[in-house]
């Protein structure tokens, strides 16, 4: 397997907070605020190649805005 490169996250387009991958269960991850909460969809994986992919398509969507948010009320 190859080297795994550096995933870069942007600031949260919610709050401007900072991001983080998060692995549940061993067989999905999501990246989520660290300040509000906000966070990407689950991708699942089964073994460390479609991990590493199932990181960077979190970190894609984190990147492009495309998170979560659920405010107070809803």
């Amino acid at each position: 397997m190859a080297e795994k490169e550096f995933i870069e996250l942007e600031e949260c387009p919610c709050c401007r907070g900072g991001g983080m991958i998060i692995h549940e269960g061993g067989w999905n991850v999501q990246v989520e605020c660290t300040m509000c909460g906000a966070h990407t969809v689950y991708l699942e994986y089964n073994n460390e190649e479609e991990k590493y992919e199932a990181e960077r398509g979190v970190a894609r969507l984190w990147n492009i805005g495309k998170v979560i948010k659920q405010d107070p009320g809803e």
